[in-house]
């Protein structure tokens, strides 16, 4: 097997499931399939108490399979849960808030850039990562084709890592990979279909090993 550091990763994002136990059971499936990141998890329409729930399921599922467990957004459930780091997806304010508080004890990073300028201004913030697009922004098979461009301009200047939002297709790691980011996230292309996860997460790291470009150095 090949290096798996020297090519795009892929992340996952948690689906919006509202029975505790079913996601984690899930996520951990998924996770058996191969090489993932880190695992986003959104609080979507939980409430603060469920989403503390949730994520005090996840991210020991999550960190025994050797990958980092970020929590969108809310900073007492990321600490209450051990959670590894924190996906800021609002503007810069709340990105730069969270990196003064927790940085470098956590990993915080985050985006929701829609152009150039934005992502910049993300940028002088020193973030851990940068993200191109949103979390549920899966709506289509490929990765959204602004995101696409945003990365691979991104990736040709600067430093800090990026992730990119795939589609809900898993050949759409693909295009992500050939932009130069890190990083892929998926979310409905590994969990739209009930049991498929493990071989998703599986043909996407096959598929990368095969044709994903390397990283210089």
């Amino acid at each position: 097997m090949s290096n798996i550091e020297d090519r795009c990763r892929l992340v996952l994002v948690v689906p919006d499931i509202a029975d505790s136990a079913e996601r984690a059971r899930l996520v951990g499936e998924a996770l058996k399939g191969g090489d993932v990141a880190s695992v986003i998890v959104p609080q979507y329409a939980l409430s603060d108490a469920d989403f503390q729930k949730h994520a005090e399921a996840l991210v020991p599922v999550i960190q025994q399979a050797g990958a980092a467990a970020l929590i969108e957004g809310d900073t007492r459930v990321a600490g209450r849960a051990k959670a590894d780091g924190l996906h800021i997806a609002g503007g810069p304010d709340a990105l730069a808030d969270a990196i003064e508080r927790h940085a470098p004890k956590l990993i915080v990073g985050g985006g929701n850039a829609t152009d150039r300028h934005h992502a910049l201004e993300i940028g002088e913030l020193r973030p851990d990562y940068v993200f191109f697009g949103r979390t549920d922004g899966d709506i289509k098979p490929e990765a959204h084709p602004k995101n696409l461009a945003l990365a691979e301009w991104w990736a040709s200047m600067i430093e800090i890592p990026c992730i990119v939002m795939g589609g809900t297709d898993p050949q759409s790691a693909l295009a992500v990979a050939g932009t130069g980011a890190e990083f892929v996230a998926l979310r409905l292309a590994v969990f739209g279909e009930a049991g498929q996860a493990p071989s998703v997460v599986a043909a996407v790291n096959a598929l990368l090993d095969e044709k994903a470009p390397r990283f210089e150095g």
